[in-house]
């Protein structure tokens, strides 16, 4: 008898490719730059970096720090890498000893220091502020570069608030903003405004380069349509044991839930440690292939670090070694993030992070 212990987390790379694909033809005016900023979302930056780049022809990435760009950066000879928070202290020699890894810089301050340990060959992007307000240049900041500064700058970018509502009043401010800021400043620098949701905004939000990120790991960024991208990852995790719950018996810490009836459960092996949110005790659900059709079994009881809970009355021929199925095309990120209160951005970089799993890649 073989019997598993750790929870299996599958990335399907082929779907990823053709996610990418499809954006990339939607952006069909825009040159595609994939983002695997915190490891491709806890995917593993350089699998995904190199796969895009050997299949896909990418030859754009961005990263959020530029010790993540340093590592996939053997893997990518002739692409550009940029590094979305920017150059300090602790990343000059990584950006001196490759000029392939470009700095985003985003305040007065970063573009001193810039100035001050400037390096030959290299053109940063200048991030301005349109509305998000989180990083970058306010006009009033803008206004006292002089044209000197404007020429060391070779693209100019910004980030959309509320590009995962279609409608939003934000979208056409900050596409003003935005423009009026380039004409005004940098009328003749290639310019970047979407990530993956401003995408499915039309031509005018695509700018000259779109940052291709939650919507290429299959998550729904535009969740006012049905989702076109392909499902990536797959969570599994295998039955420990099975057992009878007497009427009126609590399960898991704190004792949250008390049977009503006789009932039957199993004991799965996996938990909050393993990035589950603890916010789906009695609430969550996970699913089993065994029979004819799938099953599902609701979550009982509280999460704990390393098991969880579910009650299988009624699944028949379930057995100790079975996967149970966290998440999956029927149940996705996006499905798990809903009943847990949370986006499906935050389980993934949690899950796809965590040490425990067994790792399979599906080409």
């Amino acid at each position: 008898m073989t019997i598993l212990t750790r929870p299996i987390l599958e990335i399907n790379l082929a779907n990823l490719l053709e996610n990418y694909k499809m954006l990339e033809k939607l952006a069909d005016k825009s040159t595609p730059a994939a983002v695997v900023k915190d490891d491709a979302y806890g995917l593993n930056a350089e699998i995904v970096a190199k796969t895009l780049y050997e299949k896909a022809n990418c030859r754009n990435f961005f990263t959020a720090h530029a010790v993540e760009a340093e590592k996939i950066a053997p893997n990518l000879k002739n692409a550009r890498i940029f590094v979305l928070q920017g150059i300090g202290e602790d990343s000059l020699e990584i950006f001196k000893k490759n000029h392939q890894i470009i700095p985003v810089i985003s305040s007065p301050e970063m573009f001193a220091f810039w100035k001050d340990n400037k390096i030959e060959g290299v053109k940063p992007v200048i991030h301005v502020e349109t509305g998000l307000n989180r990083l970058g240049f306010r006009r009033k900041e803008l206004e006292k570069l002089t044209e000197t500064d404007k020429a060391e700058f070779g693209m100019v970018m910004s980030h959309l608030a509320c590009a995962d509502e279609k409608d939003h009043f934000m979208n056409e401010h900050q596409l003003r903003n935005f423009n009026e800021i380039r004409e005004t400043f940098f009328p003749k620098l290639p310019a970047s405004l979407s990530a993956s949701d401003g995408v499915f905004l039309g031509h005018d939000f695509q700018q000259n380069l779109v940052r291709l990120g939650a919507a290429m790991y299959g998550i729904n960024t535009a969740p006012y349509r049905e989702n076109q991208m392909k499902n990536v990852v797959r969570i599994m995790a295998p039955v420990l044991q099975i057992e009878d719950l007497p009427k009126g018996d609590f399960v898991g810490y704190s004792a949250t839930y008390r049977a009503n009836t006789n009932r039957k459960i199993a004991i799965i092996s996996i938990g909050y440690g393993d990035g589950i949110p603890r916010s789906l005790s009695n609430v969550g659900k996970v699913f089993f292939k065994n029979c004819a059709s799938l099953s599902e079994a609701r979550i009982i009881g509280r999460i704990s670090m390393d098991n969880i809970i579910c009650d299988v009355t009624g699944i028949e021929n379930l057995k100790v070694g079975d996967m149970a199925f966290l998440s999956d095309d029927f149940y996705t990120l996006d499905d798990m993030g809903r009943d847990a209160g949370t986006i499906s951005y935050e389980i993934m970089s949690r899950v796809g992070k965590n040490t425990r799993y067994i790792r399979r890649y599906i080409d």
